[in-house]
């Protein structure tokens, strides 16, 4: 099967792939590899070639993100069983102050994200959110979007959170990975202006069940949380595990500009590898650990981090397989001859393609890895060639993959159980708030494309 056929066959593979795993409930794991299979059956390719390219796409996958991901989410969950995550979110407090209370939030969420999970980092928040609207009087359901607003940004644009990882190593420029942090940063400008303009105005038409009702609960101050987790972490631990890899990847990348030669440069490259520099953070992170007294924490912490990433791996590795069966495929070829068609979209095509995923299986992570995927052997036919216009790719699918956060989405209960709010008025404050935001950026990443 070629030409329009197979496009027109991999478009119902999609929809197949959504319908699969949204209505009829099937994992991702099992529905991704499933509509690859047939898709490589239908694609033409030699069935005795099969599965040699399932093989290649699964363990490429292994290869190039299976150790950086792992490594990425052990220290997020070490900041979060030691403290450091609070003692973050405190200088966050520090630096912008409690006369912006939405801001701070926000700005607090977008900075504990970036190690952990935004669900994880929601819960972890949430308390001090709590706090902070019983102190300035904000609206709870303002403090409550920005929260979510800040977390989401960062969960799906900046490294090393699993997604943009993952999403950076399948497009080429995971060696590239301090310049994917640098434009993330850049993207969440927009967006997060965007998202604490909508959490003030939805705020004065929505209250949460805390403000209707005094339910007699007693608020914890930061100081009653401190003291939950014991001493918590100086700055410089709390810090380290994030600061000390990006220091080692803009060493690699200044050893690579300036074309330094000999052992300088060796060890500057080796330390510089994603690898290697969240190796060094995971050891500060263990020092950190062990410093708070939580050592007899540490192999449990261990395994529950490898249960949480397993199934990420896995579905990332599936998402991996779909584009090995599409690069393999005589598509790319077709497409090659007919560019001008996709050529026209452009960067939207990776946005509208992440977003369609999301708001049919839930999961920004799943939507990341695999729009990554598809989007990879596609990239010379796109015009997207230079690393800079690779990482505003990877912007663009994590645009998409917070476009939209609605009841099949974990998430959508996290920020809505906790914030007090009924179901339907989680789709008028998360659910429209990430659309928001999630067009926000993609107006701001078209924008920096035209400059890069």
């Amino acid at each position: 099967m070629t030409g329009i056929a197979l496009i027109i066959a991999f478009v119902v593979a999609i929809v197949a792939m959504i319908l699969l795993i949204s209505k009829l409930k099937v994992h991702p794991f099992l529905a991704i590899m499933g509509i690859s299979l047939l898709l490589a059956i239908l694609a033409g390719i030699p069935l005795t070639e099969i599965p040699d390219v399932i093989g290649a796409g699964f363990s490429g996958t292994f290869t190039s993100i299976g150790i950086v991901i792992i490594l990425g989410a052990f220290i997020g969950s070490v900041l979060e069983k030691t403290g450091a995550a609070l003692k973050l979110a405190d200088m966050v407090i520090k630096l912008v102050g409690e006369k912006n209370p939405g801001l701070a939030i926000e700005l607090m969420g977008w900075v504990v994200s970036i190690p952990v999970f935004c669900d994880s980092g929601f819960v972890i928040l949430n308390p001090i959110r709590k706090a902070l609207v019983k102190r300035t009087h904000v609206s709870s359901v303002t403090m409550t979007v920005c929260l979510s607003c800040g977390l989401y940004i960062a969960h799906v644009f900046i490294p090393p959170t699993p997604g943009p990882i993952a999403a950076a190593q399948k497009l080429g420029v995971g060696d590239n990975l301090l310049l994917v942090i640098g434009i993330g940063v850049l993207c969440s400008i927009l967006p997060l202006i965007a998202g604490l303009i909508y959490a003030k105005m939805i705020g004065k038409k929505i209250k949460s069940a805390d403000e209707l009702e005094d339910n007699g609960e007693v608020v914890k101050t930061y100081e009653e949380l401190k003291a939950e987790y014991g001493k918590l972490p100086n700055g410089f631990m709390a810090t380290a595990p994030l600061i000390v890899p990006i220091l080692l990847m803009t060493l690699s990348s200044v050893a690579k500009m300036a074309k330094w030669e000999g052992g300088l440069n060796d060890l500057s490259l080796f330390l510089g590898t994603p690898i290697m520099a969240l190796a060094a953070g995971t050891i500060l992170a263990i020092v950190a650990l062990f410093a708070s007294g939580k050592q007899k924490d540490f192999y449990e912490l261990t395994n529950e981090t490898l249960k949480t990433v397993g199934p990420i791996l896995f579905v990332t590795a599936a998402g991996g397989v779909l584009g090995k069966v599409i690069a393999s495929s005589d598509m790319v070829n077709f497409i090659s001859d007919n560019a001008n068609v996709l050529q026209a979209i452009g960067i939207f095509f990776p946005f509208l393609l992440a977003a369609i995923l999301k708001s049919a299986q839930g999961s920004s992570t799943v939507a990341i890895t695999t729009t990554a995927g598809i989007v990879a052997p596609l990239l010379n036919v796109l015009g997207f060639v230079k690393p800079v216009e690779i990482a505003l790719v990877v912007m663009a699918i994590g645009a998409g993959a917070m476009t939209v956060s609605h009841a099949n989405d974990s998430y959508f209960w996290v920020v809505t159980n906790f914030g007090e709010m009924k179901p339907e008025e989680g789709y008028k404050t998360q659910t429209m708030m990430t659309l928001v935001i999630g067009l926000a950026a993609m107006v701001e990443i078209f924008a920096l494309s035209l400059i890069f």
